[in-house]
């Protein structure tokens, strides 16, 4: 029985990054073997175990052979006559398909170290046209190493794919786990374009595709710039999932809201992703107006926005708005507006106007007038240009 690491931990290795995870190949071996030693089950489809010592997962060695349509359309084969190099080559990538041995020995059959050196991301064998998940481990590596461009002859084999209708077996889960992951590396808008290079935007995202198609590409080099600024900034998944989808909203009323919607639940996103990206599309223009808004459009704005009840979301909200496009003073000045405007809001203590009003059916316009009011006196200032009072009145 022989252990190799393969794939990212050798990958990232070689490029001086760090290693958070191992993972081994056993050549060599049974099942049986493996659990004598300690080895934990976890596998479901094909065998693989967790080392009894350091918890990281042992795979036994195997090849796999198409079986049907979608990522899921395989039948493996683990057998201890299975080699390392027929396990490495059903592997996505050269530069996944390499191993090092119990004594650091690097074995790389497909030319994985060359490819590196060179940036690509090259198809080890013409079986990844056989799994439709890879066209998005392509794009999303893209997103995560920003120097690496693909193959041309990957990207014909990924656009093959996609007319061969491949990608059309995705399940949205699946497709969602690649997206987030690709969203929250340190260039998301290369994921992005390589889905457009390829065709798969327009089947998995058409949505987004009718943004690249437009004539003039502005839209879409919004939405990726918008998206590079929120990775810039270090921002939660659903700030960049709602700054991606932004332009949906731009002019476009209640369609691109339909769109945003319909987009988030064919995905499966989570609830909070969903939510944000929602606000932020029926909001686009109003939140590009903040500058010129005055007390009464700021409370509408906030009460649309739950802003009172859920101010966290709203920061997020702002957060998205503030990536949409570079800094200059409309923005600075209509975002420290809508900080002061909330601040302004949450001051009023609607419990005592409620007790004092004279009947129930005037408490809720005595504390609307009672806000706007309040957010009349924190936000005059801005309203004659003196953004440096605003902010400093805004926290």
């Amino acid at each position: 029985m022989r252990a190799y690491v393969v794939g990212g931990a050798v990958r990232d290795a070689l490029l001086g990054l760090p290693v958070q995870d191992r993972d081994w190949v056993v050549v060599g071996a049974t099942p049986q073997e493996l659990l004598a030693r300690g080895f934990r089950p976890v596998g479901k489809d094909f065998p693989v175990f967790l080392h009894p010592d350091t918890g990281e997962e042992y795979a036994l060695a195997r090849t796999e052979r198409k079986s049907g349509r979608g990522y899921k359309g395989f039948t493996f084969r683990a057998a201890p006559d299975v080699t390392l190099e027929e396990d490495l080559l059903r592997r996505d990538l050269t530069i996944n398909a390499m191993a090092r041995d119990e004594d650091g020995r690097l074995i790389d059959p497909y030319g994985g170290r060359h490819d590196l050196a060179a940036r690509l991301f090259r198809h080890v064998s013409p079986a990844f046209a056989e799994d439709p998940v890879r066209i998005l481990r392509v794009a999303r590596f893209a997103a995560r190493f920003a120097g690496f461009s693909i193959a041309p002859e990957t990207l014909a084999l990924m656009q093959a794919m996609v007319e061969d209708g491949e990608v059309d077996h995705l399940v949205p889960e699946r497709v969602w786990q690649e997206f987030a992951r690709g969203l929250m590396e340190t260039a998301p808008s290369r994921m992005w374009e390589a889905l457009a290079a390829c065709g798969a935007l327009g089947r998995i995202v058409p949505e987004l595709a009718q943004l690249h198609a437009t004539p003039s590409g502005d839209a879409w080099a919004r939405a990726l710039a918008t998206v590079d600024r929120c990775a810039a900034a270090a921002q939660p998944l659903a700030v960049r999932w709602a700054g991606l989808l932004r332009e949906l909203g731009r002019g476009a009323g209640a369609a691109a809201q339909a769109r945003a919607q319909a987009l988030s639940e064919r995905l499966k996103a989570p609830n909070d992703c969903r939510e944000l990206a929602q606000l932020m599309v029926r909001e686009a223009d109003t939140l590009d107006a903040a500058a010129t808004l005055d007390a009464a459009a700021l409370i509408d704005l906030l009460e649309r926005t739950d802003a009172l009840r859920r101010p966290e979301r709203f920061a997020l909200l702002l957060a998205a708005a503030a990536c949409t496009g570079p800094d200059d003073e409309a923005r600075t000045t209509g975002l420290a507006r809508l900080r002061a405007a909330l601040d302004a809001a949450r001051a009023v203590d609607a419990g005592a106007i409620a007790r004092a009003a004279p009947g129930r059916g005037q408490i809720a316009e005595r504390i609307r007038e009672a806000r706007i009011a309040a957010v009349e006196s924190r936000i005059a200032p801005a309203a004659h240009g003196d953004t440096a009072a605003t902010s400093k009145d805004s926290g």
